[in-house]
């Protein structure tokens, strides 16, 4: 039976892998061993009535006694291990949440619904390195798959807006702590006054500007407000999310770096779960919304189109309506009146801790299973 080690599983991509996981009995056929960094020894998670203990994650001998090892523990934890297991000598599979290998020429990015051709072909090649690629380019792709699959796109400009557990646990937990700093300083009076809106808006203005805000993870305040920065400054402008979304989705796609040019700007709002993005597109020719719709819809089970009209872009194309869900709805396809060229609009929305995080991990782990 193969052996499969799952680390980082308490977190909120591991939590949410584990559901998935459960959901699709993925548990049969597999031996699985859970570790943990902190807790070695300790109780792990009760699958099936039998409850695991937990093995030691720096343990680099119970690693390599695994066949395929899934981690969601974070960069740090991928770059300290996983060249020491090579070292050791380990032969398995590796398949990561975290972004630290994903542009190593030994890895290939999985997003099987897209890429499972190269998926395919990486595992016929010998690679054992399997990475999930940058969440909110892994929804956009989802999203525009029937046009990736019919060569018609020419260049992308996607303008992220991504949620706070994009960032991580601790982060949903500051927005939400931001949300309930505001709300315990004002009063029912205040709120449901019917006299001018504006003595309470400058209130929550200054509670926003205030020094007790808690901002330690974001640095910022995001309740009401945004961060127009995520991740690293390259320096040229750039952050190291926006040059992310050019480098993987042409690595995703198998192809040569800037083969199709990819840029934008990533905001962090004040969404507690799921990333958009409103992509602006040059196409190859001229498409109408109903072909739009057909090369959207017969791309994969996962895609949602949402016709462009205020009522049904209002019920589905939010986070509200989509959270929780594996389908990535796309829809405000319109061409631009840029000039007579083929550029139109569309915005994807969609759960990043699945299909951004969680879903094309265990999906790899199942393509691995039925080839090894």
């Amino acid at each position: 039976m193969t052996q499969v080690g799952i680390i980082g599983w308490r977190g909120m991509v591991g939590s949410v892998l584990l559901q998935r996981m459960l959901e699709e009995n993925d548990f049969n056929g597999i031996s699985a061993h859970f570790f943990s960094t902190s807790s070695a020894g300790g109780h792990g998670p009760v699958i099936d009535g039998i409850r695991y203990t937990l093995k030691d994650a720096h343990s680099i001998e119970a690693l390599a006694e695994m066949d395929i090892i899934i981690t969601c523990q974070g960069g740090e934890y991928t770059k300290a291990i996983y060249p020491a297991l090579l070292e050791y000598g380990w032969k398995g599979y590796w398949i990561d949440a975290a972004s630290a290998l994903r542009m190593d020429e030994r890895a290939c990015i999985i997003l099987d619904p897209v890429n499972r051709k190269n998926i395919d072909r990486a595992v016929n090649d010998g690679i054992k390195l399997f990475v999930g690629g940058n969440c909110s380019i892994t929804l956009s792709l989802m999203g525009l798959a029937g046009l990736i699959n019919a060569d018609l796109i020419e260049w992308m400009s996607v303008m992220t807006y991504q949620s706070a557990s994009g960032a991580g646990a601790k982060h949903v937990r500051e927005l939400i702590a931001q949300s309930a700093y505001i709300s315990q300083h004002l009063s029912p009076d205040e709120l449901e006054n019917p006299g001018s809106v504006l003595p309470l808006v400058n209130k929550v203005s200054e509670l926003i500007r205030s020094d007790k805000m808690p901002i330690d993870n974001f640095g910022a305040p995001l309740m009401g407000s945004i961060i127009p920065w995520i991740d690293s400054d390259l320096g040229d402008g750039n952050s190291r999310e926006e040059w992310k979304g050019e480098a993987e989705t042409n690595k995703i796609l198998g192809l040569p770096v800037g083969t199709i040019p990819v840029n934008g700007l990533c905001i962090r709002v004040g969404v507690i779960r799921c990333h958009s993005a409103a992509i602006t597109l040059k196409l190859k020719r001229e498409v109408s919304e109903a072909e739009f719709e057909a090369l959207v819809t017969h791309s994969h089970p996962w895609v949602n189109y949402v016709p462009n009209n205020k009522e049904a872009s209002v019920a589905q194309l939010t986070p509200a309506h989509i959270s929780g869900s594996l389908q990535v709805g796309i829809g405000r396809f319109k061409k631009m009146a840029l000039n007579n060229d083929p550029i139109y609009s569309v915005l994807t929305v969609g759960d990043q801790l699945l299909w951004g995080a969680a879903e094309p991990l265990r999906r790899m782990l199942n393509i691995l299973l039925n080839r090894i």
